[in-house]
């Protein structure tokens, strides 16, 4: 029963192929096309998400209210979440792994990189949009399927109590990460604190807006859907917009920072979010473009030094190379302090 095609079978039958979808570094993700149906298969990393279910609940309740929008004001195809053929929303399989299936939304694509500007401007108006969707759904209503998530503080206390533990040798790119941090540990508390002194309220965020979370249409090339959706929860906008910049700017040869392209999501986001987005928020905004990269570095170096427990790796050493590409990146984005918040007050003042 542990077999891809033996699960996938609780879904649909007739299957005529299942192959590997994505580059996902918690979930394990499949396409299955079968004579009814084409989905998507994923197993839910339970390391990760010690209560699968609420991932599940969340998703409902997020379907739920986006349908009851007119359909004139929603812009994006939210993936439906597929029942079982003994209609469960998920299947839990002889190991205790929970599986779920998701509507596989057709003549889409993901990006690794972004080719374009019109490219950009659709990734900041998607994120906007979804923030926009979601801005009257109850917080109270939803599960938080990963306590911790994106608290900075939290992050650097697990990676202080790894690094204190640890007695393995530190090479010259180990060294550098642990100066890194070490340099700039005053800025994890930034969000947080705002948040609660009262400055920065809670709101539904995705969680994960990273670039290939996005579908674009392969012929318009306009964005229509964001998938991955198992970190939807109570949280900062912040933490999406930094995220997903973080993302879509990073240029990977050269790990600099894209100010032309953060121009231009930032334009498209701050567009749609106008309604409800405060002076607080702007206050925040580079704040959170500059740690969201220094917090990822700071769990990519922490997983490699406690032996690479949560990140999916191909060498034992890769959240290492992870880790210094984010802290380069993190790096890239404080040289261009100025000019950023020049666009940011420049939009703010629009």
């Amino acid at each position: 029963m542990n077999t891809i095609q033996a699960i996938a079978e609780q879904y649909t039958d007739r299957i005529t192929s299942i192959t590997a979808l994505g580059n996902g570094l918690i979930n394990d993700t499949y396409w299955v096309v079968s004579d009814s149906a084409t989905l998507v298969l994923q197993r839910i990393n339970s390391h990760v998400f010690p209560n699968p279910r609420q991932i599940m609940a969340n998703l409902q309740q997020l379907t739920r209210h986006i349908s009851q929008k007119s359909p004139e004001a929603v812009k994006l195809k939210i993936p439906a979440l597929l029942q079982t053929n003994a209609q469960q929303d998920y299947f839990q399989d002889t190991r205790g792994q929970y599986w779920r299936a998701l509507e596989f939304i057709e003549n889409t694509q993901s990006l690794e990189a972004l080719t374009s500007l019109q490219q950009a401007q659709q990734v900041g108006f998607a994120l906007g949009h979804f923030h926009c969707l979601v801005s009257d759904l109850n917080i109270d209503g939803l599960f938080d399927t990963l306590p911790g998530f994106h608290i900075a503080p939290s992050y650097m206390a697990d990676y202080q109590r790894v690094l204190n533990a640890y007695n393995g040798e530190f090479t010259n790119l180990s060294e550098f990460c642990r100066a890194y941090i070490a340099q700039h540990e005053h800025w994890v508390s930034v969000l947080e604190d705002a948040k609660h002194q009262g400055e920065l309220t809670l709101r539904v965020i995705h969680g994960d807006p990273k670039l290939n979370n996005f579908l674009f249409d392969k012929d318009s090339q306009q964005i229509v859907s964001l998938i991955d959706l198992d970190t939807i929860k109570p949280g900062l906008v912040h933490y999406d917009i930094g995220d997903c910049l973080r993302s879509a700017c990073h240029q990977s040869s050269t790990n600099e920072f894209s100010l032309e392209i953060c121009q231009v999501i930032l334009e498209s986001y701050l567009a749609e979010v106008k309604s409800f987005f405060s002076g607080a928020d702007y206050a925040y905004l580079f704040a959170a473009i500059r740690l969201i990269p220094f917090e990822l570095g700071m769990r990519f170096y922490t997983d490699y030094l406690a032996g690479n427990q949560y990140f999916k790796v191909t060498d034992p050493a890769q959240n290492l190379h992870r880790a210094v590409a984010q802290f380069k990146l993190s790096a890239s984005i404080s040289r261009q302090e100025a000019a950023i918040q020049t666009i940011i007050d420049r939009l703010q003042a629009s």
